[in-house]
């Protein structure tokens, strides 16, 4: 078994399912935010201030490339899915689920965050437009999509935990 991705839209339940699955299965479970921050002894917004999106972006090709750990569960970024590169590494050493949540949802959930520098730089409308920008690459990465509104996190693990013992 390799290495089961959630992908999505910032804001969608990757990091709470994640653990959840996590808590189901006994399966490790790392948060890719987590780790680069860890890494860089950094937050995320102080990332994206001293260094830039793209340096943000590099560092989560990095992870992909470089994590040792090879049967776990990652939550990935909002923003993996955007690059080409990242898709490939994904697809290539594990399984990728898209978890699929509505923009209404997903605005209630970060629309106050401020560990987000996408969200505080920008209106709701622009949000809304960059979650429908990336919604094409989710897609492409994802082995299987997973719609999340009006499900519990345990479906959808339970969903997510069905899937994987098909695909193995």
């Amino acid at each position: 078994m390799k290495r089961i991705y959630l992908v999505g839209f910032m804001g969608c339940g990757k990091s709470a399912i994640g653990k959840r699955l996590h808590t189901l299965t006994g399966i490790p479970f790392y948060d890719m935010d987590h780790e680069i921050t860890e890494q860089m002894q950094m937050t995320i917004p102080e990332i994206f201030d001293q260094y830039g999106e793209l340096y943000f972006r590099q560092l989560e090709t990095e992870f992909l490339e470089k994590f040792p750990e090879e049967y776990c569960i990652v939550a990935t970024g909002g923003g993996v899915a955007v690059k080409e590169k990242n898709i490939q590494l994904m697809r290539e050493t594990g399984i990728v689920f898209f978890l699929n949540a509505s923009f209404r949802d997903i605005w209630r959930r970060i629309s106050t965050d401020v560990n987000r520098p996408i969200v505080q730089q920008s209106s709701r409308a622009e949000l809304e437009a960059l979650y429908k920008k990336r919604k094409s690459k989710y897609l492409q990465s994802a082995h299987f999509t997973v719609e999340t509104t009006g499900k519990s996190l345990t479906d959808i693990a339970e969903y997510i935990i069905f899937q994987i013992e098909r695909y193995q």
